[in-house]
């Protein structure tokens, strides 16, 4: 599709209802449109597919990509090439994701032909008390934060479906923290982005600057403090695989080694003399959970994405079943009413999502009734598609308690604190020759998570206690508590045809993640998109003003600009605020595809970032 010229940007007026200053939406994570390359030869993607024979991998940068399919050709699993992956964005992607952070896998077991759902996420401090913090302390710094799960989430994906030792599969992540990697130009701008708050603590100047400089794009970095932990739990592995105790206990030491041992002792420390609330406790109480995924079918196909304490799983198959009553297929792809019907789904969909999402150990979501076809019948007479919808308040999904529903009377904050931090995260998928899938989406938060790199660990943890991740007022659910885990929008997602993986995908973007989600599974399911075309389709993103936990937000329709001058207007003739953003700015989506009628499997990849698909 031609790019759109700016002057007929200009004349489109798509910022519409939109004002200044402080009151301005929160933003999505988005790229510069200078940084993408438009189409201009008729082109429907910039890259082709990528085949696969033994195994594939989709991942956030080439030499993430590398590393998992480095583990694949040795004879690994698809759980092994994942924890290399994992190990290698956290150097080549460092401000999105680490063992220090969070994130969410869903994982297809081929032996059992089962699906199933690892949460990695930690909770805030036990001490945490967000009543007496402002939320710039909930977002960064020493007071910010939650226990890093991400790690734990390596440990238990390996223990369970893994055949590698941890030093194996770390070995390329080793390898380019001690020798180096030239440092990517997209992270060299959100380097610069963020130069104030990478200056603001030494430990993370200490890693990120070089010699009190920023790197240049092509620049080798080496992140000698993390070869360094990573060396710590190998030795532990080695110490009890050595003492012939064998695989899994050698796993186990290294998970207890940094959350129960000396590492956990060290970090805790660091938090102490800086005034951070951390204790062994916190990090002691932590384990990874395996659960069963959130489920839908969608005309045909079972959809599996990530429970709670995600909402972007949820609010997937949510707008799913709102849209399945839709023949969207004849409306056209990104036509005017297309697009009308998925920003109304979304918005009815994130109106229950925030209101009964938050941490199944301190309240009961009503899942089976949030994900029930009777409710998304019930909830779906609200969407006109001749008119726009105000952001609604919550239905009554059945399940749900009345003292539940009611709630009390949301309290008017400060525009400050109801105003949503976004999110920043990395997503990946892998294959494996047995046809196991990992599907993965780890996190910081935001940029650069808490902004502070934990001693000499070369860790962030992820800043999960911040404004979006938790809700600004005190008595909703997911409000910042402490031992609560605050919620994710990470959805890592399987789609299965008679048993069969038909497409597994994922994306970063915080907020919009269930958003951009949802448009991919439609570009292929409704419009017959090849995988790689889907992931390059110009998509939108809805803003909310102040945030999603608030009925009667303002909500603001982001869309890329690639989409038609005539198509956004037609949007703002039906009443919505329309925004024009860059031509390759919302996500960054991966997807594994494998066609049904041949059984062979190909990959696509994002280039709205670094993205980068091998098959092997």
């Amino acid at each position: 599709m031609t790019a759109i010229p700016m002057t007929l940007l200009a004349l489109a007026v798509l910022t519409a209802g939109c004002s200044g200053g402080d009151t301005a939406p929160a933003p999505v994570e988005t790229i510069p449109a200078a940084d993408a390359q438009p189409l201009t030869d008729g082109r429907t993607a910039h890259r082709p597919v990528v085949p696969g024979v033994q195994g594939l991998v989709t991942a956030g940068h080439p030499l993430a990509s590398m590393a998992g399919m480095r583990i694949l050709m040795q004879g690994g699993t698809a759980a092994d090439a994942a924890v290399a992956v994992l190990a290698t964005l956290s150097q080549v992607e460092p401000m999105m994701s680490g063992p220090g952070g969070n994130g969410f896998m869903t994982v297809y077991d081929a032996e059992t032909r089962r699906v199933h759902s690892l949460n990695a996420t930690g909770a805030a401090p036990a001490a945490l008390d967000a009543a007496d913090m402002a939320p710039e302390e909930l977002h960064r710094g020493m007071g910010a934060g939650v226990v890093p799960g991400m790690f734990g989430g390596w440990i238990a994906l390996l223990e369970r479906f893994g055949t590698m030792t941890l030093g194996q599969v770390l070995q390329p992540a080793i390898e380019y923290a001690e020798q180096g990697h030239p440092i990517d130009p997209f992270v060299v701008r959100l380097l610069t982005r963020s130069r104030e708050v990478i200056e603001r603590y030494p430990t993370t100047a200490s890693v990120f600057l070089v010699d009190g400089e920023l790197p240049v794009a092509g620049q080798l970095v080496t992140y000698p403090d993390l070869a360094r932990t990573f060396h710590k739990l190998i030795e532990a592995e080695d110490t009890a695989r050595l003492d012939r105790r064998g695989r899994e206990a050698g796993l186990r030491a290294a998970f207890t080694r940094f959350y129960r041992g000396d590492m956990a002792r060290d970090m805790v420390r660091f938090y102490e003399r800086n005034e951070g609330l951390f204790t062994r406790a916190d990090f002691a109480a932590y384990e990874p959970t395996w659960s069963e995924p959130v489920h839908t079918t969608y005309r045909g196909y079972d959809v599996y994405s990530s429970p709670a304490t995600s909402r972007g799983g949820l609010e997937l198959v949510m707008q799913l079943n709102l849209v399945e009553g839709f023949d969207v297929a004849a409306l056209g792809h990104n036509s005017a009413q297309t697009l009308h019907l998925i920003a109304e789904s979304i918005k009815v969909a994130k109106s229950d999502v925030y209101h009964f999402v938050a941490d199944p150990a301190h309240t009961e979501v009503p899942v089976e009734g949030m994900t029930a076809k009777t409710f998304a019948d019930t909830r779906r007479a609200l969407i006109s598609s001749d008119a726009v919808l105000d952001y609604p308040d919550h239905g009554a999904p059945p399940g749900a308690s009345l003292a539940r529903l009611q709630g009390p009377d949301r309290p008017l904050a400060s525009a400050v604190a109801e105003r949503t931090y976004p999110g920043s995260t990395a997503s990946f998928s892998v294959v494996d020759r047995h046809g196991n899938v990992v599907v993965a989406t780890p996190t910081l938060g935001s940029l650069w998570g808490t902004g502070v790199v934990v001693g000499d660990t070369g860790l962030i943890f992820n800043n999960g206690t911040r404004v979006g991740s938790t809700s600004p007022y005190p008595e909703d659910v997911n409000y910042a508590r402490g031992g609560q885990i605050p919620i994710l929008n990470n959805a890592p997602t399987l789609i299965m045809r008679d048993g069969e993986l038909f497409l597994a995908l994922g994306t970063p973007g915080g907020e919009t993640i269930g958003q951009t989600q949802f448009q991919m599974v439609l570009n292929v399911i409704d419009f017959g998109l090849g995988v790689q075309e889907a992931v390059e389709a110009p998509r939108l993103a809805l803003v909310a003003d102040p945030n999603f936990y608030k009925p009667g937000a303002a909500m603001t329709v982001q869309v890329e600009q690639r989409i038609a001058p005539a198509v956004l207007r037609q949007l703002q003739e039906l009443g919505h605020t329309v925004e024009a953003v860059g031509e390759y700015t919302i996500g960054s989506m991966q997807g594994i595809f494998r066609d049904p009628a041949t059984g062979t499997i190909v990959a696509g990849a994002d280039p709205r970032r670094m993205m980068y698909a091998v098959g092997w």
